[in-house]
């Protein structure tokens, strides 16, 4: 099967996914470009379909194109050719659309180390929200290994921490090329380890990762709860830090916050320096937005710069879909949207805030503490239920200011001094318990959170 009739048929699936108007927006003038070895090249029409694909259907297309090539493990996406038709917001230069050329060697994520080539510290907006951070990194590369081992760096989704640990990682990769740096996930750290165990090649594994000048670990809370892999991290830990070689972890809650985390692991990850990154400012995002339209030579009005600014709350990762939003309706109609129309394009992608259920909250603590919800309800003595009871219970009269009948009801019918006792009983145990306070801390960002 030729190339074209391989991605036809990619496409019909795909087209079977999504919502035709999505499907004639997105897949519209895309081709299969070229395969080499475990990676696919997709050409793409526009800089704004190649980020969208990249950013909302990249895990489809993966899925899709598996299902006819099992061996292909990524995506890439490169520019093919030019509309005629350009927006006002473009700056026609011919240099700036040589330079989105991408070639099918430019769209790889480093096979060597894993890192994506794109997080510099070139295209990292610093502001208070993650100049401790970013001041950090910048220790972290004049003296690896040396200073602030383990590097751990937490804080909500879509806030930059992945940015920030690969830039440190292609920072030290561009400027010592003689050192052995990986990137990887813990999911997919993992994966590779049950693969390893599986085919009997755990020594392998272990002198991959063993043998890093830099590792760099990301979302390192999915080891929560999984024994084996906070065994192998533990030693893994263990070689590299005796050895002088820079760890660095990134998670959505710091250590204390992580449920289910071996004292031994957690301490280790305590070892170092531990930094958050907040949610950005005003200011801070519209530098952010700035940045991402300077990469792209384009303008923008202010007045909608400081309304996506304002409307986006506090996740970058939203802001820039908002943008890439924005400027693909303006692409694809080639005009300039006014205020009213990004208004009105933004209120059909951006949900608003619901008010929080006390159902929402019991859901919320059961989660995290991998308790079934209705089992906070039953009645029963298991220490561990009963704990994450009396949190939820905390949390309903505290920040929700719930009244103490009105908890009972929510649990079963609980005694309102139940309740009073419950409260009481966190609210005295924060003051001296810093990792009770950290998993109040994670547990409401996730409530706020909710959408």
């Amino acid at each position: 099967m030729d190339t074209k009739d391989l991605w036809r048929q990619i496409l019909s699936e795909i087209e079977l996914e999504i919502s035709p108007a999505n499907f004639a927006t997105w897949f519209k003038n895309t081709d299969l470009r070229e395969k080499q070895n475990d990676q696919m090249l997709i050409s793409v029409p526009n800089i704004f379909v190649k980020e969208w694909l990249e950013d909302k259907y990249c895990k489809l297309i993966l899925k899709t194109t598996r299902n006819h090539l099992p061996e292909i493990k990524m995506i890439n996406y490169a520019i093919a050719i030019q509309s005629p038709a350009q927006p006002q917001i473009h700056k026609s230069e011919e240099s700036h659309h040589a330079k989105e050329q991408l070639t099918f060697k430019e769209s790889y994520v480093d096979p060597g180390t894993n890192l994506n080539p794109k997080y510099t510290f070139e295209n990292f907006v610093v502001g208070a929200f993650n100049e401790l951070a970013y001041a950090a990194g910048q220790a972290i590369i004049k003296n690896l290994g040396l200073l602030y081992n383990p590097f751990f760096v937490y804080g909500g989704v879509g806030l930059g921490k992945t940015h920030l640990i690969q830039a440190i990682g292609n920072t030290v990769k561009k400027q010592k090329t003689n050192i052995k740096i990986q990137y990887i996930s813990a999911e997919k750290f993992f994966k590779e380890l049950i693969e390893a165990i599986q085919h009997g090649e755990t020594n392998l594994f272990k002198d991959k990762y063993r043998a890093c000048n830099l590792l760099i670990v990301d979302d390192i809370q999915f080891i929560s709860g999984k024994n084996a892999i906070q065994e192998e991290i533990f030693h893994t830990f263990n070689a590299l830090y005796e050895n002088n070689n820079q760890i660095i972890f990134s998670s959505d809650r710091p250590p204390a916050a992580i449920h289910n985390l071996e004292e031994r692991v957690r301490s280790r990850f305590e070892g170092g320096l531990i930094v958050d990154i907040n949610t950005p400012d005003f200011e801070t995002k519209l530098a952010i937005l700035k940045s991402k339209l300077r990469e792209k030579n384009i303008e923008v009005k202010q007045e909608i710069l400081e309304y996506l600014a304002k409307t986006i709350k506090d996740n970058i990762r939203e802001l820039e879909g908002a943008l890439n939003s924005i400027l693909s309706r303006s692409y694809l109609f080639s005009k300039e949207l006014t205020l009213e129309e990004v208004q009105k394009t933004l209120s059909k992608n951006i949900k608003p805030k619901k008010v929080i259920t006390p159902k929402e909250v019991i859901q919320c603590v059961a989660n995290f503490y991998d308790i079934p919800a209705k089992n906070l309800l039953e009645k029963t003595r298991r220490k561990e239920i009963v704990r994450a009871r009396q949190i939820a219970m905390y949390i309903l009269r505290e920040d929700f200011n719930a009244s103490l009948p009105f908890i009972g009801q929510k649990f079963g019918g609980k005694d309102h001094t139940t309740v009073l006792y419950a409260c009481e009983k966190i609210k005295n145990e924060i003051k001296i318990n810093e990792r009770l306070r950290e998993e109040l801390k994670y547990l409401k960002e996730q409530l706020y959170n909710i959408v």
